[in-house]
């Protein structure tokens, strides 16, 4: 009841009719429902039938307890409440509070008869009584005084034995075990122009299960959007454009998200975000929101674990790492520690870890998984790589598993140190299932300075999937082929497709993830990144004859070859900056033996395009708080620099004749700058829009087209969906008691 402006609102009732309306369904739980302080006698006894007397005595009750401070029975448990509604009297009202006139104190303890039918048979007549002297001593006779009135002794046995018989009903019905829920299944569809952005993290879940938090569609880019339970379409959070990894408070009114390697967090129904980390967040390998009111982030270059309070403050360090990559953080119920994934360069082998808290030590949990969860009271969930889902017991207090893995329904997607599942703390499980193949169906188009798009083979397509790793394609500097990565059965490799007709054909073979491809001067031979043992940059016939020849070792994460082939540019440290802020490096083929500093800052820069002429050096950073675009002299980087962009920009790529630089603003428009005397550009002017269908509208990392000498642009188009039967968002409520359940067994 809540008081308002000198009014009183009932916010919640009817908990009599639901009941009576339940019928058979209810009385077979053996559940009564309602609060025990304003439970009348038959609605704790589980009556069947309930009718409006049942809400009198609750609103006696509330009566009481206005007048009083307290309401008319308590105790230490429900059970011993329900006992006293069944067989006590109250105290008498004026007993406590002697103002109390008798008219009122009559009124309130007819409305409080054990026997509906000594109460008032409508709320009418409980306000008449409330309100008028005399109202009540027709009653009062049969029903306060009576009720004080001396009484044989066999009568003051009864009550006894009537009190162990409702005690003994009550209890069955408070202590009686309900029937569990049932386990359901079911695929979630949302609105075409709603859909999860291809390749963004997997949503996450309210703690109870209530609602999904995902990343959607947004002019210039992606935003976070909202999807409850209970309604068929989902609604944008505003102020969420370019948020990659998010995750939600444990009370379900904030959410967290990163955006340009800050971390920030913004109210559920909306408002202005809050910026709580200022540091290089890797922005797509997780959040987690703790329990203890501090959310866990992983770095960029992955080599740790950061913790920074909800509210704001400094960053600690939670865990660290000089050799495996850290992602896929998960918060252990009530702040006792963290779940993470460790791997080596691109989680080809991936192990689930367990920290308690900073300065902790951080233990190996289980071999071989990619992400896990926590099921109360005692169990682990986790998954692997290929795609299987397991469940263990687990310690909390020691952070210990124990037993045999149980195998679980669920299938994921074949994945490398990825979570592709969430588990709400009420049982919920959301998951993206289906086969390696679960993805979307592209074409090549080209696509001219207004935008028109004509396309490139009408016989070939390819699919690019969420979850490979395989990034970008480049064509030769003669135009007659194009060298693209794809993924395929056998992993993620690079490929050359003959322009404009011809089967694409596969140039590298190692079952590990290559990607990034870039052309010799001389057509033929093309440099790409290897996810392998050792990682590095690899070189190889652009025909696929003979073998990979390694030019660079270490953890890199793009190589640009220099236009006269002296010189490999290198954005050295996966996924983000490395420790020490060796963003770019330079390697002097056949002269040097490891990578030297070349752009050295506190920011993260990547995207490198070099001129044609090797003179003028184009690259995304991050410095400004948004991925802008800037040019600098090349070799000597330090003697200038010209930022490009002004609103947000992503991508450079340089003309063929080194007139133009092209770049992607953040409202989806491609952009010119023209170079102007002296080594500096021109204002930027739009060319065209990229449609949502092409792929390069979603440019984040990577220049995912190229440009011919004519000025075309050669794009992907997405076509249609290549997604396997099953695969897609499963939805399953109630799955921490199915998942119990088998591991029992």
């Amino acid at each position: 009841i809540l008081l308002h402006d000198g009014s009183a609102l009932v916010a919640d009732f009817g908990i009599a009719l639901a009941a009576s309306k339940a019928g058979t369904r209810m009385t077979e739980t053996g559940m009564s429902l309602g609060t025990p302080q304003y439970m009348s006698p038959e609605q704790a006894m589980g009556e069947r039938e309930l009718d409006a007397r049942s809400d009198i005595y609750a609103l006696g009750c509330v009566t009481y307890e206005m007048l009083t401070g307290e309401p008319p029975f308590s105790g230490p448990t429900a059970q011993a409440i329900v006992a006293k509604v069944m067989t006590a009297e109250p105290a008498n009202v004026t007993s406590l509070r002697k103002t109390i006139p008798e008219h009122i104190a009559d009124a309130v303890h007819t409305a409080l008869q054990k026997l509906p039918a000594d109460r008032f048979a409508t709320a009418a007549e409980f306000s008449s009584a409330l309100g008028h002297s005399g109202a009540t001593s027709a009653r009062r006779t049969t029903g306060l005084r009576a009720a004080m009135a001396p009484a044989p002794a066999w009568r003051t046995a009864a009550p006894w034995a009537l009190a162990l018989v409702g005690l003994g009903a009550a209890a069955w019905g408070w202590l009686r075990t309900s029937a569990p829920a049932p386990v359901i299944r079911y695929g979630l569809a949302l609105p075409r122009t709603q859909e999860m952005i291809l390749g963004s993290a997997t949503p996450v879940l309210a703690p109870d299960g209530t609602f999904l938090i995902y990343a959607g569609p947004a002019e210039g880019g992606s935003q976070l959007w909202l999807k409850r339970r209970d309604s068929y379409a989902a609604s944008p959070i505003g102020g969420t454009i370019g948020a990659q990894a998010f995750a939600v408070s444990p009370d379900g009114l904030w959410v967290a998200f990163v955006v340009n390697g800050r971390l920030n967090k913004i109210p559920v129904g909306g408002g202005a975000p809050v910026l709580l980390a200022r540091e290089n967040i890797a922005g797509n390998l997780g959040l987690a929101w703790m329990d203890n009111g501090t959310i866990v982030y992983p770095l960029r270059g992955a080599a740790g674990l950061m913790s920074v309070p909800a509210a704001g403050g400094t960053p600690s360090i939670l865990w660290q790492s000089d050799t495996l990559l850290t992602l896929s953080p998960a918060a252990l119920p009530d702040g006792r520690g963290t779940l993470f994934v460790a791997c080596g360069p691109g989680c080809a082998v991936s192990n689930l870890w367990a920290i308690r808290g900073p300065g902790e030590t951080a233990r190996l949990l289980v071999p071989g998984a990619s992400a896990g969860a926590f099921i109360a009271p005692n169990l682990l969930v986790y998954s692997t790589g290929a795609g299987g889902m397991f469940a263990l017991h687990f310690d909390l207090s020691s952070l210990e598993t124990s037993g045999t893995p149980t195998s679980l329904t669920e299938q994921l997607p074949v994945n490398g140190g990825l979570q592709l599942f969430r588990v709400s703390k009420t049982g919920t499980l959301l998951a993206l299932t289906g086969g390696t193949g679960a993805g979307r169906l592209f074409d090549m188009v080209w696509v001219d300075r207004t935008g028109r798009e004509t396309p490139v083979d009408t016989t070939w397509t390819f699919r690019l999937t969420a979850f490979a790793t395989n990034h970008g394609w480049a064509l030769s500097p003669d135009e007659s082929r194009l060298a693209i990565g794809l993924a395929t059965p056998s992993g993620d490799d690079i490929w050359v497709k003959p322009l404009p007709v011809g089967a694409g054909y596969r140039v590298s073979f190692d079952p590990l993830p290559d990607y990034r491809p870039r052309w010799t001067a001389d057509n033929r031979n093309i440099t790409f990144v290897g996810v392998r043992r050792p990682g590095g940059i690899y070189q190889r016939r652009a025909d696929g004859s003979g073998r990979d020849s390694l030019l660079v070792t270490g953890t890199l994460d793009e190589a640009v070859p220099s236009p006269d082939g002296q010189w490999l540019l290198i954005r050295q440290g996966s996924v983000g900056a490395v420790t020490g802020g060796r963003n770019i490096t330079r390697f002097h083929l056949g002269v040097d033996t490891t990578p030297t500093p070349l752009l050295v800052t506190e920011f993260d820069e990547e995207a490198i395009a070099l001129s044609p002429d090797g003179k003028l050096m184009a690259y995304q950073s991050d410095e400004t708080g948004r991925t802008e675009v800037f040019v600098r002299p090349f070799p000597d980087v330090d003697a200038g620099k010209q930022q490009i962009s002004s609103a947000g920009g992503v991508a450079p790529l340089w003309s063929k004749d080194g007139r133009e630089l092209f770049f992607v603003s953040d409202d989806r428009q491609m952009m010119s700058a023209r170079v102007i005397p002296g080594s500096r550009l021109a204002a930027p002017v739009p060319l065209f829009r990229l449609r949502e269908a092409l792929l390069g509208a979603q440019a984040t990392w990577y220049t995912p087209w190229d440009v011919a000498r004519d000025g075309r642009f050669i794009m992907a188009r997405l076509v249609g969906s290549a997604t396997e039967a099953g695969s897609g968002i499963v939805m399953v409520e109630n799955w921490a008691t199915e998942v119990r359940a088998k591991v029992k067994r």
